[in-house]
């Protein structure tokens, strides 16, 4: 199957609600409609996760990010534009998300993705898309597809084709929280 046919099929399982196993800019990824509230329910049971630890999202654009958050902070466009490597940021006034994805404070943790795969992915699907490392929680993340255990592969609806072979070892992403007074907090180098 080709990345094109990998990717409809992708977008319409989320469409339908359902939750897909996708490689993404850092590791393989658990995924969903960042917007369906039964959809990220789901992937917090396949993690068996506490809903209080917020998920974070993909989105295929700087520009996109504005649809998810009220107020994006200045310096947020320039970290998003300079950062070499992946780069999750913390931001106050979540909007036009699934409530049980954020934060207690209201905040979403989203990344704008460069990597072929998961940007055209995102871009096809037209929504942030859920992002959350494809293991229980408490287990070690997995650094390729190989790791990835079956226990997680069988809860999905669809598993991505693309990618499967890859051996990279892949590294999450840096974590930095942008306050709304400016403060600038380094959660994962």
């Amino acid at each position: 199957m080709n990345m094109e046919e990998d990717i409809k099929h992708a977008v319409e399982v989320m469409r339908r609600g359902g939750i897909i196993l996708y490689p993404t800019d850092t590791i393989w990824g658990i995924g969903c409609d960042a917007t369906n509230e039964e959809a990220v329910r789901r992937v917090y049971d396949i993690k068996r996760r506490d809903d209080s630890k917020a998920l974070i999202c993909l989105v295929d654009s700087a520009d996109r990010m504005q649809r998810y958050v009220g107020d994006v902070p200045a310096v947020a466009w320039d970290l998003v534009e300079l950062s070499e490597r992946p780069l999750t940021l913390i931001l106050d006034g979540a909007r036009n998300l699934a409530p049980n994805l954020l934060a207690e404070d209201g905040s979403v943790g989203i990344r704008v993705t460069r990597e072929e795969f998961s940007r055209q992915l995102c871009y096809r699907f037209q929504k942030a898309i859920v992002s959350t490392s494809a293991n229980v929680s408490g287990e070690p993340s997995p650094a390729c597809f190989a790791d990835i255990s079956d226990e997680i592969k069988q809860a999905v609806d669809y598993v991505v084709q693309s990618r499967q072979r890859e051996k990279a070892k892949a590294a999450p992403s840096s974590i930095i929280k942008l306050g709304r007074d400016g403060e600038v907090t380094i959660i994962r180098k």
